[in-house]
């Protein structure tokens, strides 16, 4: 009726994939319950069939947030568009090398552009940016994982 919001109690994460059909959203079920190597393999079944044309509608369906990746073909900066019924969508574009002032010397660093969008009439925005800054963090640092 586009005047309630229906929260889910699972999590299911999509990502976009770029196919020569068009960009796709295969969605992993229930990734908060399953290892990294399960993800893994999981993803990588999901990029297959994707490629191959053979997702099916369970594939594409009942994602809860999208990851879309500008990295592999050198995007930088972008806005992605939320993935209705979902309220919120990460961008990761390609990871460069910059000179970075830290104390008072210039060091090389590697950045990662990220970008949040998010829709505010279900997502505080200081949420969200508290969600982007532990993002980072995580990345930053994986051993914390």
């Amino acid at each position: 009726d586009e005047k309630s919001i229906i929260q889910k109690h699972y999590c299911n994460i999509g990502f976009a994939i770029d196919t020569d059909e068009g960009l796709v959203v295969p969605v992993i079920k229930d990734i908060d319950k399953k290892s990294v190597k399960t993800i893994t393999i999981e993803f990588n079944h999901l990029i297959k069939k994707a490629r191959e044309n053979k997702l099916t509608l369970d594939n594409i369906s009942g994602g809860c947030f999208t990851i879309s990746s500008l990295g592999n073909i050198g995007g930088n900066f972008f806005t992605p568009i939320i993935n209705p019924p979902e309220v919120a969508i990460l961008g990761i574009s390609a990871i460069n090398t910059k000179p970075i002032l830290k104390n008072k010397k210039f060091i090389a660093r590697k950045i990662l552009p990220l970008s949040l969008s998010y829709d505010h009439r279900v997502i505080n925005g200081a949420d969200a940016a508290k969600f982007t800054k532990m993002f980072s963090e995580i990345i930053e640092n994986p051993e914390k994982l």
